[in-house]
């Protein structure tokens, strides 16, 4: 069992920057591939980036590319999620997620296994 605790959510204008963390309890963490998503209201849970268990592989949605930084300390158990050049449409619940299989980094919310319960993050535009 794995629980996850998110922490690093706010209020910030556009433009500005938010360093989310991930703070995961238990020894296998480190094998693990994990992810950030985001709900914003009225949408659906949509993926935002992962990194596979050794940071060898890294994903990003286009929507974030270029601007979010997605990176895992194992020694410390935590994944961050820098987050540069904000706008008002990333406005959203963050939300840490865990995948127990070694397999490649997927996508989908349904392929992880374990949620943490969130933080926001609002950007005023």
């Amino acid at each position: 069992q794995v629980q996850l605790v998110e922490s690093g959510g706010g209020l910030v204008q556009a433009g500005a920057s938010l360093r989310l963390s991930c703070a995961a309890s238990g020894r296998t963490f480190s094998s693990y591939t994990m992810g950030w998503f985001r709900q914003a209201p009225g949408k659906e849970r949509e993926f935002v980036a992962a990194i596979s268990w050794r940071g060898g592989s890294i994903a990003y949605s286009d929507s974030v590319k270029g601007r979010f930084t997605i990176s895992r300390d194992n020694a410390k158990n935590t994944v961050y999620l820098q987050m540069n050049s904000l706008k008002f449409e990333d406005t959203a619940v963050y939300y840490c997620a865990a995948d127990r299989n070694l397999g490649g980094i997927l996508r989908s919310s349904d392929a992880y296994d374990y949620w943490g319960q969130g933080t926001q993050v609002t950007v005023s535009s």
